[in-house]
């Protein structure tokens, strides 16, 4: 496989990026943003101001923190945000498949809730009850306008404890979770029924195209002659993973174009070589990021993609380590698909739009697809 760019990282909201050019203009950045507040008239009488006349006793540099976080968040961007260097240290642990926190998979809807998705089996948060559907509010008594925030919150060292607040059905309820080390899989498959695949990635973490690999491999030495490949409630994740799995669906050419603030394009490439197997896409509204983009490639070169729309998040989020190990994470680039249309608040639409009804023990969406499949 041919890949012509650096590696992104993405989690429905959010990426990783290194380089030593980037950082250093960051850095620069950071000293002139500490000047620029510290040295502030306006700042300045701010700061004796509430020195003078404050009630209470206040931490100056978590005051300095929180402008930091204020400055980015004047940007109007919700995927571009400030993180000190614990949230930086916890938030990079999203990108790989094991971590400690509860096992929790949520994203946030078009009304900024932020919605389970999935909760690991044997995980601290199923055993504490917590389902898919219900709505998180605190993290330890804080709310957090950031997923990737709350979800660094929600993390942390194996054995501590973490109280988590949240609603279902309108009513609140409180958690109490002693966080364990959480180990993701990203794959799962099965035989359906008339000689039918079923392969389901849940997220993009390491390995995930290697796993992806293996399962079809496995489904095709079974006998399979088609494939239903579920994408519905994958937040995204690593693109590069992503790639390797649409290379299994493509001959050699374009999964998508990234292009910057000026206009300027690259690909992501596949190379020849893929499976013979007729293959329709699930998708629904918490598909986002990585998982669009593998969708978006599919549907452009002629996929059936049932379901509903998909989430919309298809730009590219830069994170660039700062001196202090605290971090920047801005949005630099955005995705094209390979015919370049716009994935980002416009999502990809399905070709067969199918809603399920939440109603009923059956999956409507699973069944249309089988139908189209035949």
């Amino acid at each position: 496989m041919k890949i012509n760019r650096t590696k992104f990282v993405i989690c429905i909201v959010a990426a990783f990026m290194t380089g030593a050019l980037l950082m250093g203009g960051i850095v620069a950045f950071r000293e002139g943003q500490s000047q620029a507040v510290t040295n502030n008239g306006k700042f300045r009488e701010i700061s004796d101001t509430i020195s003078q006349y404050y009630l209470r006793d206040y931490d100056d540099d978590e005051l300095i923190e929180e402008a930091y976080k204020g400055y980015v968040e004047g940007l109007g961007d919700p995927y571009s945000v400030y993180m000190t260097k614990e949230e930086y240290e916890n938030w990079e642990a999203s990108a790989t498949g094991e971590y400690s926190g509860v096992g929790i998979t949520f994203s946030q809807d078009e009304k900024g809730r932020y919605i389970v998705v999935s909760v690991t089996k044997n995980s601290p948060a199923e055993k504490a009850g917590i389902e898919p559907g219900d709505q998180l509010l605190k993290v330890d008594g804080k709310s957090y306008d950031d997923m990737d925030l709350m979800a660094a919150r929600i993390r942390g060292e194996e054995g501590t404890q973490v109280e988590i607040t949240y609603s279902r059905d309108g009513k609140k309820k409180t958690a109490d979770m002693t966080r364990a080390v959480i180990h993701q899989e990203s794959v799962e498959y099965e035989m359906l029924e008339g000689d039918t695949g079923y392969i389901c990635i849940t997220s993009f973490i390491d390995n995930t195209g290697d796993d992806f690999s293996k399962a079809l491999s496995k489904l095709e030495k079974k006998g399979a002659k088609r494939l239903v490949l579920d994408l519905r409630d994958n937040g995204g994740g690593i693109v590069d993973e992503c790639i390797e799995v649409a290379d299994e669906f493509l001959d050699e050419g374009v999964v998508c174009y990234v292009e910057d603030k000026d206009g300027n394009t690259d690909t992501y490439d596949a190379e020849d070589g893929k499976t013979d197997l007729p293959t329709v896409v699930l998708v629904n509204g918490n598909s986002a990021s990585a998982s669009e983009i593998l969708a978006g490639a599919l549907k452009d070169n002629g996929f059936e993609i049932v379901g509903t729309k998909t989430f919309g998040k298809g730009v590219i989020q830069g994170t660039f380590n700062l001196e202090d190990g605290s971090a920047i994470k801005l949005t630099v680039m955005q995705y094209l698909s390979p015919d370049k249309n716009v994935i980002h608040e416009k999502g990809i639409k399905p070709t067969v739009k199918v809603k399920d009804d939440e109603s009923t023990e059956k999956d409507e969406q699973l069944e249309k697809a089988l139908e189209v499949i035949k």
